[in-house]
């Protein structure tokens, strides 16, 4: 009765306004709208390889050809292009979701996303890099001292703009769409084809943008001497990107998973959609490490807790990491229920897809299978986080792997033979976890399904 009533209270209480949350315009834009950037990141990931590839006769040999150069090019136009993808998706999906001609939004926010930086970058020449700068005339000085104009900073088209591209997208989608629903737009008449009429629908709600956008962008120029995307940067991601590589938010992150699972929510999609905000540039931020050569803790830069930690460590072939159980089914089960779904997990729990545990066993609402369901992705949170803070192994290498890659593989590509083994040493681990509590969920299942068979022939008997 005890166990029923928190099960109620959680379903009754507890649940609804965390829906309520998840399920508000802003959320769902931002997690149908980033969803826009993953292929890009794993094409990126793709040449990042290829760019460089961990055996060193071939990596020379690519070096000396130009190749690697190549790759990278593709590597940068891509993945280091994922704020550009997150701002115009989000916004797009904002506005498509009200009904409304959607794409001018997302270049709406584009534009204004390029209109909050300062359009330079450092000068490349500068007292660090050409030691007797000062002996030259001071009209070169100031020449070879200043800022590079009329360019974009890539640092902020990839993971240095993600919270920033997430806020102008939300703010743009937001306000476009509201304007529209107030009537602020050309109407032309019908004689007008409906493509062109469009664009001088999103006339009026693109102008306001870009003006305000504009009068942002000169406050920040010439109050705070900085610009927005820097400043959002300073004082909001760089906090919050330090929060997410904590190990309480590696202990959250696990338990929040299987928390919503059990109660028969999405866990993996609600908490990739908000956490990929923060661990997708934590990887971003690991692969330019790694591109410079300079992967280690003692770089301040590199991240612990990642994208791939997430998908390919806690969520490791499916939430609440059911390969034990897997295993379990396919070796030891004795009841029907399991063995059939156990042939059917098989494969799909392969490739990270365990549904047809979560709903078929089922694992939702399971109090027989909760504490393996709970703690098994806790463990290997715990034991990835450490095994990477005391240097057992080197940082993730910011690949973007695709969440449904098989185990061992996906280590592989994300760390190196390193991650290889431990998600070998998982998959043991999640076994020995779920094996004493499936024993006894079977026995029961054994129990039942004899005494079904029973009232069934005595049924037909009758």
């Amino acid at each position: 009765m005890q166990n029923s009533a928190k099960s109620s209270w959680v379903t009754d209480k507890l649940m609804p306004p965390i829906m309520k949350f998840i399920n508000t315009k802003a959320v769902t834009a931002l997690k149908n709208g980033m969803v826009y950037s993953l292929p890009f990141i794993i094409i990126g990931s793709v040449f990042l390889i290829l760019a460089n590839v961990p055996y060193v006769p071939v990596a020379t040999w690519l070096a000396d050809h130009g190749w690697s150069a190549v790759f990278a090019q593709a590597n940068n136009a891509s993945f280091g292009m994922i704020s550009i993808f997150t701002v115009v998706g989000i916004a797009y999906v904002y506005v498509r979701d009200e009904g409304q001609e959607a794409l001018p939004a997302g270049f709406t926010a584009l534009v204004a996303f390029l209109l909050l930086q300062t359009m330079s970058v450092p000068n490349p020449v500068n007292e660090a890099a050409y030691k007797n700068i000062d002996k030259l005339p001071h009209a070169v000085q100031e020449l070879l001292s200043s800022p590079v104009a009329g360019v974009l900073n890539t640092a902020n088209m990839g993971g240095q703009g993600m919270i920033a591209a997430i806020i102008v997208g939300l703010l743009v989608g937001w306000s476009y769409s509201a304007m529209i629903k107030a009537g602020w737009k050309v109407t032309l008449p019908e004689q007008v084809p409906a493509n062109v009429a469009g664009q001088f629908t999103a006339m009026i709600p693109a102008f306001v943008v870009v003006t305000v956008s504009t009068a942002i962008f000169a406050i920040f120029k010439y109050v705070f001497h900085t610009d927005a995307l820097d400043w959002i940067y300073q004082v909001i991601q760089t906090p919050l990107q330090g929060m997410s590589d904590s190990f309480p938010a590696v202990l959250l992150l696990a338990f929040l998973v299987t928390f919503f699972w059990f109660f028969g929510v999405h866990g993996g999609i609600i908490v990739g959609a908000i956490s990929g905000a923060f661990l997708i540039p934590n990887s971003f931020d690991n692969m330019v490490a790694r591109k410079a050569g300079e992967l280690t803790l003692s770089n301040p830069s590199v991240h612990i807790v990642t994208n791939e930690f997430l998908n390919n460590f806690i969520n490791m072939t499916g939430s609440g990491m059911t390969i034990g159980l897997v295993v379990f089914t396919l070796v030891r089960a004795r009841s029907v229920q399991l063995k059939t779904l156990g042939k059917i997990e098989f494969i799909p729990g392969l490739f990270n897809i365990n549904e047809p545990f979560l709903f078929g066993i089922p694992m939702v609402l399971n109090p027989f299978l909760a504490i393996p369901f709970f703690l098994t992705p806790v463990i290997a949170a715990v034991g990835t986080y450490a095994i990477i803070y005391f240097g057992i192994v080197p940082p993730l290498n910011g690949v973007g792997v695709p969440w449904t890659t098989p185990p061992i593989i996906s280590g592989l590509l994300a760390g190196g033979w390193q991650f290889a083994i431990w998600q070998a040493i998982l998959i043991a681990m999640s076994t020995a976890m779920y094996f004493p509590f499936a024993l006894k969920y079977d026995k029961m299942l054994q129990k039942q399904e004899a005494e079904n068979a029973a009232a069934a022939e005595e049924a037909a008997t009758n």
